[in-house]
């Protein structure tokens, strides 16, 4: 088990080395954590807010949309219906946005990286379009989460795009593009932040929302704080 551990951390961090599209923290895009938010009940979707302006104060929107991989992976956040319940039709011109999605991130070394390593492990298949089609059942393929037994849920949308369920509680959404944009729509209202610990080179903070809490992973540098990416970890529910 240790063996296998350092290993998944060492295809860890060759994935991390070889993500060349990732935006800089401080110069591509700036966060304000504000205030340290205070504590959120079981059950409740009230938190005080320690945070009066957004998360994000900046994100060069210009660079982001000019990667090729960010730029596909936009034009697939709307192609959803949010609610659980509500079944999914998916249409020509979507099915086409994943696959330029798929070929965008497929055309990288960080999934070649990838590709190669589940090879090595027996857990996908030789062939470019075999491992394609692949990520697309895993992805894309509709599954039902609600009893109504519609088909209203996909991996794609339960971890990049979220979910609502109630009309209230939030699902998924581990992905800070996502959470960029519906906080600068007004659909996010971030409270603050809840650090988790301290090291010299770095912490983990944790942002509290009104349903769901939100994982920063956070480097210092100079005066200012930069994140790499946010990370939901669990909803409040």
């Amino acid at each position: 088990m240790a063996r296998a551990n350092q290993e998944l951390s060492e295809v860890f961090n060759q994935l991390w080395r070889l993500d060349t599209n990732r935006l800089q923290p401080g110069k591509d895009y700036i966060i304000d954590p504000q205030g340290k938010a205070g504590y959120v009940a079981r059950g409740s979707n009230y938190a005080q807010d320690r945070a009066r302006a957004s998360l994000f104060s900046y994100v060069n929107e210009e660079k982001l949309q000019s990667i090729d991989t960010y730029a596909h992976f936009i034009n697939l956040l709307d192609n959803y219906e949010t609610s659980t319940g509500v079944a999914e039709t998916v249409t020509s011109e979507e099915r086409m946005e994943n696959h330029l999605f798929l070929d965008a991130i497929l055309a990288t070394d960080v999934m070649k990286h990838a590709h190669a390593y589940l090879v090595r492990e027996g857990r996908s298949p030789s062939d470019p379009m075999s491992f394609k089609r692949q990520l697309y059942d895993m992805w894309f393929r509709l599954y039902h989460r609600d009893r109504s037994g519609r088909e209203d849920s996909c991996g794609f949308e339960h971890v990049f795009v979220g979910e609502t369920k109630y009309g209230r509680e939030i699902m998924g959404l581990h992905n800070w593009v996502q959470f960029y944009l519906q906080e600068k729509r007004g659909h996010v209202d971030y409270k603050g932040y809840k650090a988790r610990g301290h090291k010299n080179t770095g912490a983990s903070v944790v942002v509290k929302l009104d349903e769901y809490v939100l994982e920063l992973v956070v480097y210092r540098h100079g005066e200012s704080i930069g994140t790499s990416y946010p990370k939901l970890l669990s909803n409040n529910n």
